[in-house]
């Protein structure tokens, strides 16, 4: 929150950061659900005599909004998305606190996943996957809100159906063009939905939990192509624009999306000696696995009619 003070400007807030807190709902025929959390608290709040007059009467304790996280994490009894438990957190904070103009929530869901045993879901077994739920939820005083979601750490690779030919090539140039290799990313991803304002919400329990899976169902979808005769990728630029064009293509209710994609790459592995120039010899089939260093790729899609 920016003041202005003894001819100086003053952006600050306070905030509590990785609060982790875990959340299991059991329902009355043992059926087990649960989440883990790792939550980030930022609040914009009217306490400048904190910093200028010795005065503390104004702030929100960093521990308090500790407690606060169990506590909302207690009272939601029935099981609940990242993101609603993010809006819950930034209701209770403007509304709860009137010094509080604003409440920024960001949490990272570690993915934790219902297992099968014999082909049926356990009732209470979960094992760990890999591509993490992101939200970040900025919510206003007088109930203005701004929602992002996003997935985190999504590996993603295909042995061929790859290529990269026709780029600049100048006298530091040495890669070769080529219609065949592996082609290996990390993605990470975030989508703005177009809702503005806690009542536009919608009701619909685990609506954005839904929506995750749907959004990381596209991305991996249009990455790989069909099961069997899959997709070609001239580039990772190009593979990352269908990825984003397909989500904003299926999803009217997000108004962007960002994506950041590495291109980590797998080498031919070529040996030879004087003695024996073809100890062995590449065939597309033995590579050196290596992410550093790696190639860097991202860009975002907005809608041109959007807000945003």
């Amino acid at each position: 929150m920016v003041n202005e003070i003894d001819g100086l400007k003053l952006d600050q807030m306070h905030g509590k950061s990785r609060v982790r807190v875990a959340r299991v709902w059991k329902t009355k025929d043992g059926f087990y659900s649960m989440s883990e959390w790792n939550v980030n608290i930022s609040l914009l709040s009217d306490c400048l005599p904190a910093y200028t007059h010795d005065d503390n009467s104004d702030i929100v304790a960093t521990d308090t909004m500790k407690n606060t996280v169990y506590v909302k994490a207690k009272e939601s009894s029935e099981q609940i998305s990242v993101e609603e438990f993010a809006i819950k957190l930034g209701i209770h904070f403007t509304s709860f606190y009137h010094q509080v103009t604003t409440a920024i929530i960001k949490i990272v869901e570690k993915p934790w996943e219902r297992i099968s045993v014999n082909g049926s879901l356990h009732n209470h077994g979960f094992k760990l996957g890999s591509a993490k739920h992101t939200t970040e939820v900025m919510v206003n005083k007088g109930g203005s809100l701004r929602l992002v979601s996003g997935i985190e750490g999504l590996a993603l690779l295909k042995t061929t159906k790859s290529g990269f030919e026709g780029f600049v090539r100048d006298k530091y140039t040495m890669l070769p063009d080529t219609r065949e290799r592996m082609l290996a990313t990390e993605v990470t991803a975030s989508w703005r939905y177009h809702f503005e304002s806690i009542s536009s919400i919608p009701k619909k329990s685990l609506y954005f939990e839904e929506r995750f899976l749907e959004v990381r169902e596209v991305l991996i979808n249009t990455f790989f192509g069909p099961p069997k005769e899959g997709v070609y990728s001239p580039s990772v630029q190009r593979t990352l624009y269908q990825m984003g064009s397909a989500v904003l293509g299926r999803f009217l209710e997000i108004n962007s999306i960002q994506l950041k994609m590495p291109n980590i790459h797998f080498l031919p592995v070529n040996l030879s000696t004087k003695e024996n120039p073809s100890i062995l010899k590449f065939e597309d089939d033995v590579f050196l696995p290596t992410d550093e260093p790696h190639g860097t790729i991202a860009a975002s899609l907005t809608r041109t009619l959007s807000r945003i």
